[in-house]
């Protein structure tokens, strides 16, 4: 997979210790955003997701800061297959000026989407999303990871709140070990 080849050459580091947005500390780290913000690296982002989004789902976002670049690369991919979709982020606040909230984008009550992420190693992103989407009655069609390190645990997190989950690449996949 294309995508794979980009994320090892220009996105895992093993040069640890690194600490992990869940507290944990790990020998090696993936710094998506070293792909998910490249050119080469949005197309092939774009392209791996786009074929997992079901017919009929509206948008496709998440949680900024890392689900933002994969959300607009996969719609950007979209418009070009001539398929209609948006992308959508979640702010970790509440904003208090113009039109408010936490939810930007063009979807809102009713509207079918897939939330994303970049690396998951608890599923945390992924739950914060999917509570804010829910309070904002929006349908989350299924939840997919880039990147998941989590051995399970986030499958399991999914699960436990009724939502279909994908993970694209594992750790074994880029060459390291958890």
């Amino acid at each position: 997979m294309a995508l794979i080849e980009h994320l090892t050459t220009h996105a895992v580091r093993t040069d640890g210790p690194f600490v992990l947005r869940s507290g944990e500390t790990s020998s090696w780290y993936i710094d998506a955003r070293q792909t998910t913000f490249s050119g080469e690296g949005a197309r092939r982002v774009g392209a791996a997701v786009l074929p997992h989004i079901p017919e009929g789902v509206d948008a496709v976002g998440g949680m900024t800061m890392g689900a933002d670049p994969i959300a607009v690369a996969t719609a950007v991919i979209a418009a070009g297959a001539g398929r209609e979709l948006a992308a959508f982020s979640i702010r970790k606040e509440a904003k208090d000026h113009g039109t408010g909230g936490r939810l930007v984008g063009p979807v809102g009550a009713g509207s079918r989407v897939v939330v994303l992420e970049d690396t998951t190693t608890t599923g945390g992103a992924l739950s914060d999303a999917i509570g804010a989407l829910r309070e904002e009655d929006v349908e989350i069609v299924l939840a997919v990871s880039l990147i998941d390190r989590s051995d399970g645990v986030t499958a399991r997190r999914m699960s436990e709140l009724g939502i279909e989950y994908l993970a694209l690449i594992t750790p074994t996949d880029l060459g390291v070990t958890v």
